[in-house]
């Protein structure tokens, strides 16, 4: 449960923008929200009954959030080991790499696709450590598409991770399932993809109609963003004129694409650790990993546009496809593609909780939110790569209840 907790002696990096306080002060109460983040000299005059930690001069940050993360498959094994592995010890892999995930500084995480809404609940009611989670339980495709995984004997190797649908009317029953099930986010397949047997990138997935019709689902059953899975360029500009919340990897965002994003303030999730951090011929399919070598230039260039270009990037990293708990390495790839440090941070925090309709809670240090908080060791403005490395993660606070703390190691 949480308490009263006093941090001092912080530099903190608030979220918003600001520039960084240096010898600050962050306050959160017995509900684990914010009562004050900013200068010693404006911090309320009380320590009676509060603990209090000394980060001696460490960085302050809010909780990371991870857009884009699979908590059911891991990096380095192929999605049919899924189909054959004992259930019982999938759910408890599953918790390692949300805890692993906790404790590097992602406190908030969004599953697209795999994850079951009950560790949803299980995270809410505290019989596991993670990210507090939104997911989309399956993923909406069409036969033959991203997310058909059926092999030629007609095994769904995937374990159930696809929602196909071939029709508009198909479509609406997909998102009414999903809804069903749980789904705090709906996704769907606008392109082929890369870990996909029968596609390419730059196939297109579900039409303009169809995609529009998940919209419009959803729209009827009170609203939840909707997420495109959308790799090559026309599928990309299918999904943005459907009316879709966020392009998720957006590797095929060229001029036009962007242009078209940009006007409908669509928030683009680049998932660049899968190209900087993602590729292992030894441990990918032959398919798979031609299809990433044709496309990681592409994908940098066009990324880098998209930031020069001021267009709503969050955080996502896509991990399994790269590794859990690394997932900060995110920022790094951000920067190297021309985003300064402090609107990487912004991507991984303010921009993110804005993505997932959470910025009233999360995503900046300020007083009413939740007191989601990350300290790191010594300055990630002036050098983001901290970040990166979790050991650097020396303490990870989660609605006031601390999760992480390895500062008297």
């Amino acid at each position: 449960m949480a308490s009263p907790l006093k941090i001092v002696n912080a530099r903190i990096v608030d979220g918003t923008g600001r520039a960084p306080v240096s010898g600050g002060v962050v306050l959160a109460d017995e509900q684990g929200d914010l009562v004050y983040a900013g200068p010693a000299q404006g911090a309320p005059c009380t320590d009676e009954g509060i603990r209090v930690m000394d980060v001696a001069g460490r960085t302050v940050l809010p909780g990371f959030i991870d857009c884009h993360v699979h908590f059911g498959m891991e990096s380095g094994r192929e999605l049919g080991t899924r189909f054959a592995a004992d259930p019982t010890v999938e759910t408890f892999r599953t918790a390692e790499r949300l805890r692993r995930t906790l404790h590097a500084g992602v406190t908030t995480a969004r599953d697209l696709g795999g994850l079951p809404a009950g560790f949803r609940t299980s995270v809410t009611d505290g019989l596991i450590e993670g990210p507090r989670l939104h997911t989309a339980v399956r993923i909406i495709g069409h036969t033959g598409g991203h997310a058909d995984f059926t092999t030629p004997s007609g095994i769904d190797v995937s374990g159930g991770v696809g929602e196909i649908a071939d029709t508009v009317d198909e479509v609406r029953k997909a998102v009414r399932r999903l809804l069903r099930d749980g789904a705090d986010v709906i996704k769907l397949c606008a392109t082929g993809g890369m870990g996909s047997p029968h596609d390419q990138p730059e196939d297109e997935g579900l039409t303009v109609d169809e995609i529009r019709t998940v919209v419009d689902e959803v729209r009827r059953h009170g609203g939840r963003p909707v997420a495109a899975h959308a790799q090559g360029t026309a599928g990309i500009l299918n999904a943005i004129r459907g009316g879709v919340t966020s392009i998720e990897h957006g590797y095929g965002l060229d001029a036009e694409a962007r242009e078209l994003a940009g006007e409908r303030d669509v928030f683009v999730v680049p998932t660049l650790s899968t190209v900087f951090d993602g590729i292992d011929k030894s441990t990918m399919a032959p398919y798979h990993y031609a299809k990433k070598m044709r496309w990681s230039g592409i994908t940098k260039e066009n990324i880098s546009a998209a930031i020069a270009d001021g267009l709503r990037i969050a955080m996502g990293t896509d991990a399994a496809i790269c590794p859990h708990g690394q997932n900060l390495r995110e920022l790094t790839h951000l920067v190297s593609l021309g985003m300064s440090p402090m609107d990487a941070i912004a991507a991984g925090t303010r921009v993110a909780a804005e993505l997932l309709g959470l910025d009233e809670r999360l995503g900046t240090l300020e007083p009413g939110k939740a007191a989601d908080i990350v300290v790191c060791d010594g300055d990630p403005v002036a050098d983001i790569s901290l970040l990166a490395d979790p050991t650097h993660i020396r303490c990870v606070i989660q609605q006031g209840v601390v999760r992480k703390n390895t500062l008297t190691e």
